[in-house]
Formats: structure tokens, sequence, C-alpha cells
């Protein structure tokens, strides 16, 4: 199954959250922003845990970081008036700008982003 990765996702397995035993199957083929990567990154170091073998572990898991090429950037910000009153973040923006490149579902956390219209299918993982 082929989807894109939001940094909750991948959160929520790393931290053995509710929402893991849906991304856990969804890992083999998937993608993520690079945008997203740092934030996962982020809150791992941020909770004291070692984070230098973290992408190799979720490369042999299957999932693909994907550069924040210049074209997903720029529809990350066309996304922008779409998502104001939503409040999503620039990372949530390329997460979204990604799965739209690609016409994957995109798999988050984060429930908000599947009330909008935004052209793109959005999984909620709890």
């Amino acid at each position: 199954m082929s989807v894109v990765h939001d940094a909750s996702s991948l959160l929520a397995l790393a931290f053995n959250e509710p929402g893991s035993d849906m991304v856990r199957p969804a890992l083999r083929g998937s993608f993520i922003s690079s945008v997203n990567w740092s934030e996962v990154v982020q809150k791992v170091q941020a909770k004291g845990r070692d984070s230098r073998q973290l992408r190799g572990l979720f490369e042999g898991l299957g999932v693909t970081v994907e550069p924040f090429r210049a074209g997903t950037a720029e529809r990350a910000a066309s996304l922008h008036p779409v998502t104001r009153d939503l409040g999503l973040s620039l990372g949530d923006r390329a997460c979204l700008a990604l799965g739209l490149e690609k016409g994957l579902t995109v798999y988050t956390a984060d429930r908000a982003w599947s009330t909008a219209d935004l052209g793109v299918v959005v999984q909620p993982i709890r």
C-alpha cells in the first residue's frame, strides 16, 4: 500500500501511540516529505532518544524520504488560503502537497485535515 505519511503518523509508530496499528501495514512503498521527516527526527530527539539510525530503520521498513522540491513547495504554498482556518503549518501543507503530487492517500493523526476539501484523501490514524 502506497501512502504519504505526516510526521504524526510515523511518530505514532515510533512511540507506540494509538494509531500505530494502522500505520504499520502502510509502511512498505510509502513516502514522507523531508520537511515532515525533520519533524520526526526533532520530536524523537526532544524525547531524549537517539535518532541517528532512525532513517535507516524506516527506510528498511519501506518508507522513502522525499526531497521538498520547488514544485512541491509551490503546491504547499497554494494550499495556504484553503487551510488557513484550520491552522495548518508549513509541515502540514508539505505533507498534503506531496500527497497531491503523488496522487496518494495521506495518513495523519490530525483529524481536522479530513474536514477540508483539499483534493487529496486524508486518512486519520486515530
